[in-house]
């Protein structure tokens, strides 16, 4: 149950962020609630769901708008494989930490983007990144991010009711 339960939210969210969030931006940034989805899920159920989350999110994400597959890919594993380490050592129910572990998780994705997309191609003007690109999104990141967290974190809880009770005959 939990894996076309799963497979449906990472395509709910890939047609949303492509289709209806663009339409959402502020100033020419809306949040990319892929990277959200990755982050919750490694929190919520470990590194290994996180990074086939990320896996997954990333791989789609390359198919549809990259020239060469793996980039988002990658990135979004690794993101879901790194914060799905500390899965073990905080509480689910508390909202302060998914703000936070999404706020890191955005700057060290548009520190790559900035890497790899601007200094490579000559553009480094970090003033312009900080303030116009980094510093909306980590606001909007972080509005957004307690919606979803809060959607997320009640289909786990459901999911995981129904995975405790799947063999109880009473």
């Amino acid at each position: 149950m939990r894996i076309p339960v799963t497979a449906l939210i990472i395509f709910v969210n890939f047609i949303l962020q492509t289709t209806l969030f663009p339409l959402l931006a502020i100033r020419g940034i809306f949040p990319n609630t892929a990277l959200i989805i990755v982050t919750s899920y490694a929190l919520l159920r470990g590194s290994k769901e996180g990074a086939i989350v990320g896996g997954f999110t990333g791989l789609l994400l390359d198919i549809f708008f990259n020239t060469m597959i793996g980039f988002y890919t990658l990135l979004y594993l690794a993101i879901g494989l790194l914060f799905g380490r500390s899965q073990k050592s905080f509480y689910r129910e508390n909202y302060l930490l998914p703000i936070i572990f999404c706020a890191v998780s955005t700057v060290l994705y548009q520190a790559v983007l900035y890497i790899t997309g601007f200094l490579f191609r000559g553009e480094g003007n970090l003033l312009y990144f900080l303030f116009s690109i980094l510093v909306p999104e980590l606001v909007y990141m972080a509005i957004v991010t307690v919606i979803i967290y809060r959607i997320l974190f009640g289909i786990n809880e459901w999911l995981e009711l129904k995975e405790k009770y799947k063999y109880r005959l009473f």
